[in-house]
């Protein structure tokens, strides 16, 4: 199945194009500049935010898996026109199938209208689709707990739950999801635990091997108050099953038999990619959870 991914050098993009060319896939990526065809990956280019080659980078694709978002500043024109205008050539050129990542608690918490929207485009588009609400990767859980790291003391609201999941967990889910076909319903997708936020600090605090006062705190907000009711967790399965341990103390890689496999770079990897536009995180994929605000 040749598959059009859009966000192919966020977090979750690059995790996502090596599984689905493992599967046997043919993956199409859309990108706002322009690289050379390599590892497999067919290269387009395009731009969401202004609609520009999107009707070329559609033709001939069976499936979209639309990864891409605006982030803070581009919300209005990636995650709601850009997907407006993707899902309207991808069905006039006969694609059957768009599968939009989303966030775990959209609907249960505030400060996701632009997520929400987005999911009501894609489920009114007119096309067979899917959606999959993941909880916080552990990459992002990561990068939050290293910027707060850089104050003095750690503030820990122990009341606020946790439920993070790898993003190799979640592009398998999305690579099962594309070739099982259109569920036309929102997925949710979590990691294997719900952990409390000590818990989660202080491994955290250990695999960085860095000691910092803990701060009990209790962070006021609807944000807030949101997580601590759960909405950025599910019950839902099948769950991931890298834990936020195993994520920090990861075991020795195994060694593998396949010489091509262990000494060839992923197509998205920095080693086999062209210099980046500095600014192409603003398509990257991101689905991080985003630090309570006061409220």
């Amino acid at each position: 199945m040749r598959i059009l991914v859009t966000g192919a050098t966020g977090t979750l993009g690059r995790a996502l194009v090596p599984v689905l060319l493992k599967a046997g896939h043919r993956v199409r990526a859309l990108s706002r500049t322009r690289h050379e065809d390599r590892g497999g990956v067919e290269w387009v280019w395009g731009d969401l935010a202004s609609g520009k080659g999107v009707a070329e980078a559609v033709r001939q694709v069976e499936a979209v898996a639309h990864l891409a978002t605006g982030g803070r500043q581009g919300r209005a024109q990636v995650d709601l026109a850009g997907t407006r205008t993707l899902t309207a050539a991808a069905r006039a050129a006969g694609a059957s199938h768009v599968l939009l990542p989303s966030i775990a608690g959209a609907d249960r918490a505030p400060g996701h209208r632009h997520k929400l929207e987005a999911e009501r485009l894609v489920r009114e588009s007119g096309m067979a689709w899917t959606v999959v609400r993941a909880t916080p990767f552990h990459q992002s859980v990561d990068r939050l707990l290293r910027d707060l790291s850089a104050l003095p003391v750690l503030p820990v609201d122990r009341s606020l739950l946790w439920q993070p999941v790898h993003v190799d967990d979640v592009a398998g889910r999305l690579a099962a999801l594309l070739a099982g076909g259109p569920a036309c319903a929102v997925v949710e997708y979590g990691g294997p635990q719900v952990l409390g936020t000590e818990e989660l600090t202080r491994t955290w605090l250990d695999a960085r091997r860095l000691r910092r006062l803990c701060l009990p705190v209790r962070i006021p907000g609807r944000l807030a108050a949101a997580q601590r009711a759960g909405a950025f967790t599910t019950e839902a399965d099948p769950k991931g099953r890298i834990t936020w341990h195993d994520y920090l103390f990861p075991p020795p890689p195994v060694p593998s038999d396949d010489f091509a496999e262990e000494h060839t770079a992923s197509p998205t990897s920095p080693a086999t990619q062209p210099e980046r536009d500095p600014s192409v995180r603003v398509y990257g994929g991101d689905e991080g959870y985003q630090r309570p605000t006061r409220g």
